[in-house]
């Protein structure tokens, strides 16, 4: 659970939107932005603790810091891509290149590295991606030689180039994966070590307010003691446990992100008058550019929590979830920015409004971090083996699930979402039987699937509560028309898509796949879709006129 009682968490997300007032509105943000300038002296006081001390959310308590849950950092994540995502960027940027510390770092390690970040309010920077790997750590080309002085290891000596490195070009401490003779491994290097360079800030579509830089490594010289757990060969290990938390707080952007577009939308609909009422009332504006994402907005903010709280909860890893997660909110978010630029004409089209910008910015959470199309592979592959495992028995369970919930409660759209589970786990055991998933496309696809069917369930789950998260804003008669809007629609996707997908792929014949599909219990399923649509729709203009 999180680590930061509500009253504490909810002071510091006003404090967090109070500064932004001051410090940040969007005239500023657009100039920087034009000038593609990254705004240093914000950073640095943003970590001050007499300011607000951010940085010290993903400090352990021991350190000097505040001990954030994943919930905590979420939220806090989703409040900054609200704000600016080039911002945003920059402090998740210290918040990653902790990560390797909090992971592996020995206790030494962390006492001194992490106290040093809380009390001298240092910029990190995670320096792994190469220009030659991208996100396929395995393929590195930086090396550590071993530096000996009488047959005793003393240090590494660390050649090579790193790509696209967040706050690359302005941390004071960089954590830095490179090749040693063991294997993979994470170093600390500090900014002033001779041989170190940074190249010059990207010039990028988006985030332009993050600084992002190549890095030069010509013969810096490490001491041994800043090998990250003083082990050679854990650099991939120590990386991928904090996949699942890492991607969730990139979903988390994308969520923030999108939402702060779709805001924007819905109180221009509000105030645009055409052919003699607001657009607010009009279904085909409502029912294109606004409900759809506000149905896929709540839907993914209902997964991450799940997962967030899962984490919280002492569960580990979560690779598959993390991927899901981010997939499904960036994917989300990139749309619904796309869709507000849309909503609001030829103003969304310039500089002057926000959206034009939230488009630009949001575009870089389905590609770092990981692109997307990484996401839907290892989401494929994860969900893959469950199949396996279970021998076609995994969707099948949460199916059962699902139909139990509907019995209990019937109106979130849980007998729809049952249904979709049962034609995703129809289509898994196809490939199987038809070897399809030799077929990249294949795996691509069914990584696309499986996010939209766990996300729909993780929705269903958050409609049928009796105490939903304060952190969906829409009541719950909303919220329940929100499930059954994303359950149909995951459904129909799952059976309509799946079937195309097997029966383009498959050599031979599919034989009965279409009538185990359930067909034409989803279609009838449908019925009552538009009537959900209608009331979504009076609820976000309902609520967002009280505010």
């Amino acid at each position: 659970m999180p680590n930061l009682d509500a009253v504490s968490r909810e002071l510091m997300l006003d404090s967090l939107r109070e500064y932004a007032k001051r410090r940040l509105p969007f005239d500023y943000l657009r100039e920087n932005d034009e000038k593609n300038r990254f705004p240093e002296e914000i950073l640095r006081e943003m970590y001050d603790i007499d300011v607000m001390g951010i940085h010290l959310l993903l400090i352990p308590k021991e350190y000097g810091g505040l001990g954030g849950s994943t919930f905590d950092i979420y939220r806090v994540c989703e409040a900054l891509a609200r704000i600016d995502l080039g911002v945003a960027t920059s402090v998740f940027a210290t918040f990653l290149g902790t990560d390797p510390l909090k992971v592996g770092g020995t206790e030494e390690q962390k006492k001194k590295w992490m106290s040093r970040i809380a009390n001298e309010k240092l910029l990190v920077a995670y320096a792994a991606t190469e220009a030659d790997a991208g996100s396929d750590l395995v393929n590195l080309r930086t090396r550590a030689e071993h530096i000996t002085k009488n047959g005793k290891l003393v240090g590494y000596k660390i050649n090579g180039n790193k790509q696209w490195i967040s706050n690359g070009g302005v941390a004071d401490i960089l954590t830095v994966l490179a090749l040693a003779p063991g294997g993979p491994s994470w170093f600390i290097v500090e900014k002033t070590a001779e041989g170190f360079s940074a190249n010059k800030h990207e010039d990028k579509h988006g985030i332009r307010l993050s600084n992002t830089a190549g890095l030069s490594f010509d013969d810096v010289i490490v001491p041994a003691d800043q090998l990250i757990g003083e082990a050679e060969g854990q650099g991939l290990s120590q990386a991928q446990a904090v996949f699942g938390y890492t991607r969730l707080m990139v979903a988390a952007f994308g969520l923030g992100a999108g939402w702060e577009a779709l805001e924007t939308a819905i109180r221009y609909s509000q105030q645009r008058i055409q052919a003699g009422g607001q657009l607010s009332e009009k279904q085909g504006y409502t029912h294109k550019l606004l409900v759809p994402h506000a149905v896929r907005l709540t839907a993914a903010r209902a997964y991450i929590e799940e997962v967030a709280n899962k984490l919280d909860g002492g569960d580990h890893g979560l690779q598959t979830e993390g991927a899901i997660g981010k997939y499904y909110a960036t994917e989300a978010g990139n749309k619904a920015a796309e869709d507000s630029i849309q909503a609001l004409g030829g103003y969304g089209y310039t500089r002057d409004f926000s959206p034009e910008k939230i488009k630009r910015d949001v575009k870089i959470t389905c590609i770092y971090e990981g692109t997307n199309e990484i996401m839907e592979m290892t989401i494929c592959r994860g969900r893959w083996q469950e199949h396996l495992k279970s021998r076609g028995g995994y969707y099948a369970a949460i199916a059962s699930e699902m139909d139990a919930l509907h019995a209990s409660s019937p109106d979130v759209g849980a007998d729809a979402c049952a249904c979709g589970l049962r034609a995703l786990g129809r289509v898994l055991e196809e490939c199987r039987v038809q070897k399809l998933t030799r077929h990249q496309h294949v795996m691509f696809s069914l990584g696309s699937l499986i996010a939209e069917a766990e996300v729909a369930a993780a929705m269903c789950r958050v409609a049928a509560s009796k105490n939903p998260s304060p952190t969906h804003r829409l009541d719950r008669d909303a919220l329940k028309a929100i499930a059954r809007v994303s359950a149909r629609e995951s459904a129909f996707n799952l059976a309509s898509k799946g079937l195309k997908l097997v029966t383009g792929s498959a050599p031979a014949g599919v034989g009965a796949l279409a009538e185990g599909m359930e067909l034409p219990q989803i279609e009838a399923k449908q019925h009552g879709n538009t009537a959900d649509m209608d009331l979504i729709a009076a609820k976000l203009n309902e609520y967002f006129k009280a505010k």
